[in-house]
């Protein structure tokens, strides 16, 4: 008699003998868990034994055998024919002896429609050699004896897709060598759940558990529909060492059919998942299962009604090694490439507040780098600068000074050069931002007529280079001349104005570069517009402002053909088609306006309330202010003193406007550069390598030129589910992280002798306390509650009154600005967007405070005094007096 004979159909989940070839990888980890008394749901394994006597009985075996053998693994087509005719074979009826061992082990957990998940459970899932991880189904929430029977032939079925066909057989493993066992258990209505690394999976460290967490069921934080909290804990004591709080706009829930994605209620989106007590408890059973399997673990969790449920655990795959030296926290986390080198936060890399997206990192940098370097070198700066003065550490973008000594000799000698060439610079900023606009608009032009989906992968990659390319060149010129240029020429005016021209109650220097109209507040006034033009009507106006950012990007992706709608989404698109290019962030994996409309509905909500200002009339006031201030002037001053406030006043006032202007047109390429990288993602989901085709951004720009050939060829590929869920979660651990603006963390921000720390864009070296100190960006003083907002899919977050914090804003955020009372944040200086338009707003601001972000919590009660720079918590009834 066999062994399989001898093997029952079903065992009990905590069976601590079950092997893997009785229940597969995940399976026995379960019941190993199960056994030790974890807290794993109740459930059963149906065993490999039900599925070999379910193929034998039908005589399915020699059929797949069969089936499988006309395969060619460069034939896509032959894949997915063997797939479906295998597919059918499933159909057959459970044998009566595997249905009731079932239905009896279903019916012995609970009530008869008790929620299960059904899933998968390899034999070969745990071969560290190679990944079949998610080759093969899961299914949530099924309900009945006939839900569950259904849910395991189809699981069984899902050991025979195109893709595990096609995956089995490059690897050479022979059809008839492989099984599958199905694990049910009891579903758990979770209201939060997530992921806990039982060491510090970015650093390495032994001493750190992570966590991040989310509400509802842990599928939006595997597919990545959702930013999950993450919790860093000391091991020893389940104490929180830090932590960064999401906007978690959706989450996984159970429906009568499975699951589904709903919007989170508003109250709960900013809200921490965890408590304090919760993380710590979690931490406890975290140190329990790594010291069961004597290794670092990474572990699924749910948690509902307060009881904490493990769901999965497995070791953590490429864990760092720790430093060898004892270090705190931060310093080992910013351990350098280059033990001796200097890096540094600035210019571009402040509009990369978050860590970098893979395929940015390895697409987007170093056409930045490249396009640097040019500039640098045209300065007279040969043979110093390499291809790489941009670089990454822990996910985040950073310039690379790292000179040799050879290197910082030349730097000093090339330092007259580069000092005599600023002038010509400013000379020719106008004429050369003009040029590489419109040789960056044309690169785009070429592409937005280019039929996409009949472009092959090598050449939508080319495409995405050159536009790549134009932006990085584009942004080179408005940075070494419009921006230095309007910020030269704003500070000389202002120096000269109020030491030598102004007298006691003369306007302010500022009131002569307020008031012009730059593509931000043409935006605003666009969306105002849009905004009474839906007020006019009151079924428009009235579904719009009851409406949720999920229902508003719904409903505008359906684009209704009836009542009043058709004319308010004709308009909306006119609104995004102009403006929709600007960027939240310079990270192409983000999504522009153009993508997605829901982060405007709360302006447009506030704009259709009545009580928001009228941004024509304010920006009329504000140029009649400063024509009143000229005439002022004219009138006042002689001769050589009204000479030079003549020509001072004309310079600061040509390159005032075109600041933003210059800034908004960087994200010029975006949307369609995004459409391009997403259509190679739409292809990599046909070809079951990824999920969904944002998952494209979390590849690297190397796996994509190896992936070009295959998908061209319409050839098989391999499977990057599981590389890709693991940079979301390291990705995740990386923005818990407050980056240094300089490193190292001593000492960094010195180079070539000099001190640059009082002038970079953040100070994050804040000591303890309640008063954060940053740079007086826009005058005034005001109290109110702190918003923290990470990214436009917390844009709905914000209400009227709140005090907007975030790590930068760029001409995207403008909409907020309409709502706040006041702006902090993290990083910036007087010529960034959130001064310039701040002060158009007439609102005060305090930028580069470094670590406001972290520091401050929605809803926190703050005083923001853009006169001094300061920012204060208030506590006990404290106010703005």
């Amino acid at each position: 008699m066999s062994n399989e004979s001898l093997m029952p159909l079903v065992l009990a989940l905590d069976v601590a003998t079950a092997t893997l070839e009785q229940v597969g990888g995940k399976g026995a980890s379960l019941a190993r868990m199960a056994a030790a008394g974890l807290p794993v749901p109740p459930g059963f394994h149906v065993t490999t034994a039900a599925y070999r006597r379910f193929v034998t009985q039908h005589g399915l075996q020699e059929q797949i055998v069969a089936a499988v053998a006309n395969v060619a693994v460069d034939q896509p087509a032959t894949l997915e024919a063997t797939a479906q005719q295998i597919a059918g074979l499933f159909a057959h009826e459970l044998p009566t002896v595997i249905a009731e061992a079932i239905r009896q082990a279903y019916a012995a957990l609970g009530t008869g429609d008790l929620p299960v998940a059904v899933r998968s459970s390899a034999t070969a899932e745990d071969l560290p050699e190679l990944s079949f991880a998610g080759q093969q189904e899961t299914y949530l929430n099924m309900r009945g004896e006939a839900q569950v029977l259904d849910a395991v032939k189809r699981c069984w079925a899902s050991l025979w897709t195109a893709r595990a066909i096609g995956y089995r057989a490059r690897h050479g493993i022979a059809p008839q060598d492989v099984s599958l066992a199905v694990v049910v258990q009891e579903l758990v209505p979770a209201d939060a759940a997530g992921i806990l690394f039982t060491a510090n999976p970015l650093t390495g460290a032994r001493d750190q558990l992570l966590i991040n967490a989310a509400w509802g069921l842990g599928e939006a934080i595997v597919g990545g529909q959702v930013t999950p909290d993450t919790i860093t804990l000391d091991k020893a004591s389940g104490t929180i060492t830090e932590q960064q709080i999401s906007e978690k706009d959706v989450m996984t829930v159970r429906t009568h059919d499975g699951t589904h994605e709903v919007p989170v209620p508003a109250e709960r989106r900013s809200q921490p998942v965890l408590s304090p007590a919760q993380a710590a408890e979690l931490a406890r059973v975290g140190v329990q299962i790594e010291d069961f399997y004597g290794q670092p673990m990474d572990i699924e969790w749910a948690i509902a009604d307060g009881r904490i449920f493990i769901l999965q655990a497995r070791p953590i795959t490429a864990l760092p090694e720790p430093s060898a030296k004892p270090q705190v926290a931060q310093a080992a986390a910013w351990e350098l490439p280059n033990p001796k080198g200097r890096y540094m936060r600035s210019s571009v890399l402040e509009l990369l507040p978050d860590p970098l997206s893979p395929l940015f990192a390895t697409l987007g940098l170093p056409a930045w780098s490249a396009a640097s370097v040019v500039l640098f070198k045209s300065l007279g700066t040969r043979d110093i600068f390499s291809d790489e003065v941009l670089t990454t550490i822990n996910g985040y973008g950073y310039y690379n000074f790292s000179f040799t000594p050879a290197q910082t000799a030349k730097m000093v000698l090339a330092m007259p050069r580069m000092l005599a060439a600023i002038p010509r610079l400013a000379r020719s900023a106008r004429q050369r931002w003009q040029q590489a606009r419109s040789t960056y608009a044309a690169t785009v032009s070429r592409w937005q007529t280019t039929d996409l989906a009949s472009a092959s992968v090598a050449n939508l990659l080319s495409g995405a280079r050159d536009i790549i390319d134009e932006a990085a060149r584009y942004y080179l010129a408005v940075q070494s001349g419009i921006l230095p240029a309007a910020y030269g020429s704003e500070a000389l005016f202002t120096l000269v104005y109020d030491r030598f021209l102004a007298w006691p109650d003369a306007p302010t220097a500022l009131t002569f570069v307020l008031g012009f109209d730059s593509i931000p507040m043409q935006a605003e006034k666009s969306l105002y517009d849009l905004a009474q033009s839906a007020r006019e009507q009151p079924e428009l106006a009235s579904a719009l402002m009851h409406m949720s950012s999920a229902q508003f990007t719904q409903a505008a992706r359906a684009g209704a053909t009836d009542g009043v709608w058709p004319v308010f989404w004709q308009r909306l698109a006119e609104h995004l088609a102009r403006f929709g290019h600007t960027i939240y962030d310079l990270d192409f994996a983000k999504a522009v306006p153009a993508d997605d409309p829901a982060p405007v509905l709360e302006t447009l909500k506030f704009f259709m309330s009545g009580n928001a200002p009228d941004p024509h009339k304010r920006q009329a006031d504000t140029e009649a202010a400063r024509a009143q201030a000229t005439q002022i002037m004219l009138t006042r001053l002689h001769g050589l003193r009204l000479q030079l406030f003549r020509r001072l006043l004309q310079l600061a006032q040509d390159f005032a406007p075109l600041r933003e202007d210059a800034l908004a047109d960087v994200g010029l390429g975006w949307p369609v550069l995004r459409r391009m990288l997403r259509e190679i993602g739409r292809r990599l989901v046909a070809s079951a390598a990824i999920d969904t085709p944002d998952d494209v951004f979390w590849l690297k720009r190397d796996e994509l030129r190896a992936a070009a050939i295959p998908l061209d060829a319409n050839q098989q590929l391999g499977n990057y589910r599981a590389l890709v869920a693991r940079r979301r979660a390291t990705w995740a651990s990386e923005r818990a992280l407050t980056p240094p603006v300089a490193l190292p963390l001593k000492g960094g921000a010195r180079f070539l002798g000099i001190d640059f720390s009082s002038v970079m864009p953040a100070h994050t070296d804040q000591p303890a306390g309640d008063m954060l100190k940053g740079i007086a960006a826009s005058p005034g003083r005001v109290a109110g509650p702190a918003r923290v907002i990470h990214g436009p899919d917390a844009f709905a977050q914000m209400r009227p009154g709140d005090i907007l914090v975030a790590r930068i804003t760029t001409p995207a955020w403008t909409p907020l600005f309409a709502l706040a009372a006041g702006i902090v944040t993290d990083v910036g200086g007087p010529l960034s967007h959130s001064s310039i338009v701040a002060r158009e707003y007439h609102i005060p601001a305090v930028l580069g405070t470094g670590v406001a972000t972290e520091r401050l919590s929605s809803g926190q009660p703050i005083v923001v005094d853009g006169d001094a720079g300061i920012v204060t918590i208030t506590r006990d009834g404290e106010n703005s007096r």
